[in-house]
């Protein structure tokens, strides 16, 4: 199966595009990650990840960590952790069902990014997750399409801070605010560590 379908053909068609589309996927879209790849992926602190349930309702989520936290584990694979979020599961729970995931990195201070498309598996047992503090899951995506895309329309932004939330070996976790509020303290799970009243807790996120 390649890139485009019917409906992709029809618009490429309607704004006669189907040759620039062609020559697009014919010299830069591939099926292998690349050692300039592997920089960019393993460079990122944070990528934005698209899925969709049995029903074909897609979700689109935001993952964040330290640079290096997505792994490029060889020139077909990728790997990354989910951690302690809200509970939801929308992503992990949609990767389970139908394993379709598009990824897409961006480096907004290079304006640069990257589409990432592939089949990804889901598992609690995985053996990166020694690597990973309090790493609930591991997931990996066998990449079916690699390519860049046009940066002309990202925006340039620079790094204040990273997030405090990404859990560290070196130091305890905060928690917070709101897993602490009147609606949600009374349903969390027992282990989560918003029920350990020693935690530091911080109002953002």
């Amino acid at each position: 199966m390649g890139l485009y379908h019917e409906k992709s053909r029809k618009l490429q068609d309607r704004f006669d595009t189907r040759r620039l589309a062609d020559r697009i996927e014919e010299r830069i879209v591939h099926d292998r990650i690349d050692d300039g790849d592997r920089a960019f992926i393993e460079a990122r602190d944070m990528f934005f990840i698209a899925t969709v349930d049995e029903d074909g309702q897609p979700q689109c989520s935001y993952k964040g960590g330290e640079p290096g936290f997505v792994r490029v584990l060889d020139e077909r694979t990728i790997a990354f952790p989910i951690y302690n979020g809200n509970g939801m599961y929308l992503t992990a729970g949609n990767l389970l069902s139908t394993n379709k995931v598009g990824l897409l990195f961006i480096d907004f201070e290079g304006r640069k990014r990257m589409r990432l498309n592939g089949s990804a598996s889901v598992d609690d047992n995985d053996p990166l997750l020694a690597d990973y503090p309090e790493a609930q899951l591991i997931v990996r995506v066998a990449a079916t399409e690699v390519f860049p895309n046009c940066p002309r329309y990202i925006h340039e932004y620079r790094l204040v801070s990273r997030s405090r939330f990404v859990p560290k070996a070196e130091c305890e976790t905060p928690v917070p605010a709101w897993k602490r509020s009147e609606w949600a303290h009374d349903v969390l799970p027992e282990d989560d560590p918003a029920n350990d009243p020693s935690r530091e807790v911080i109002p953002r996120g």
